[in-house]
């Protein structure tokens, strides 16, 4: 699809207002706080934010990061939500087109940087996020005029159980035989949301690049960190990583892959 300037500074805006709501959501779905109702406040002095002061990235800047009323901190991680999910609208929508398809893989974005950011914090992957998902990716397979990369039904439902109860038996597995936990549920249904919406073929591409991803960024932490090795490193954000890369790359890559020749030795 061809993207005009004036277009992209649209879809920007649009995905960074997006991006402000999915703030609500990351700071409050934790807390079990209700993020459509309650005013936008600050979690400090509980002052209520004024309108001018939630503009995306904009207000930050301004601000200096701190709030307007207790001069308290304002988190990098606010304006960089908001950013990602202006340039993930941009890139989605550029790449699968202004339509049912680009729009429906946009949502699946947001909810992937909510439940990555969640996880990095707070280490859970919220049922209230991946269990609709499920629900949502699944629907989405009988209802008429989704394209590729989005999965038809069969392939979503195979996605589903495959997905989720293989990840669920290998976190099994591991756990007996180690006595360690080396899967949170939390994973095994996000692993599952993924397959309702892209299927069981995107799943090999998706686990594969999180594990590898994964692995290099925890080494790198407890490298440069000083981190104890035995604590629990989120593999949500990994997974979501996985699933972006698979959305934009995978594709591609399965082609060449399966192009090539047989070499026995």
């Amino acid at each position: 699809m061809t993207t005009t300037w004036d277009l992209m500074a649209l879809l920007m805006l649009i995905g960074a207002v997006w991006g402000s709501f999915l703030n609500v959501c990351i700071h409050r779905i934790p807390a079990e706080e209700n993020v459509v109702v309650t005013p936008s406040h600050c979690p400090k002095c509980q002052q209520r934010i004024a309108w001018y002061d939630l503009i995306p990235i904009l207000s930050w800047l301004i601000l200096g990061g701190r709030c307007r009323h207790c001069q308290e901190r304002i988190s990098l991680v606010y304006p960089l939500v908001e950013f990602t999910a202006a340039l993930l609208t941009v890139a989605t929508l550029h790449h699968f087109g202004i339509n049912q398809t680009g729009i429906a893989l946009t949502i699946l974005g947001y909810a992937l940087i909510t439940l990555t950011v969640i996880d990095l914090y707070h280490y859970i992957l919220p049922d209230v996020i991946t269990l609709p998902g499920i629900a949502l990716g699944l629907i989405c397979t009988w209802i008429p005029g989704f394209n590729p990369p989005m999965a038809h039904w069969q392939d979503a439902w195979i996605g589903v159980i495959a997905g989720g109860g293989g990840l669920w038996l290998f976190g099994w597995l591991f756990q007996r035989i180690t006595g360690k936990e080396g899967m949170g549920l939390g994973d095994v249904k996000l692993t599952a949301m993924l397959g309702a919406w892209l299927g069981w073929k995107a799943l090999p591409f998706t686990i594969f690049a999180a594990a590898v991803i994964g692995s290099v960024v925890g080494l790198l932490w407890i490298a440069l960190s000083g981190r104890d090795r035995t604590l629990p490193i989120p593999f949500g954000p990994y997974l979501a990583l996985g699933a972006w890369g698979y959305l934009h790359f995978g594709p591609m890559v399965y082609s060449w892959y399966l192009g090539r020749p047989l070499v026995l030795f």
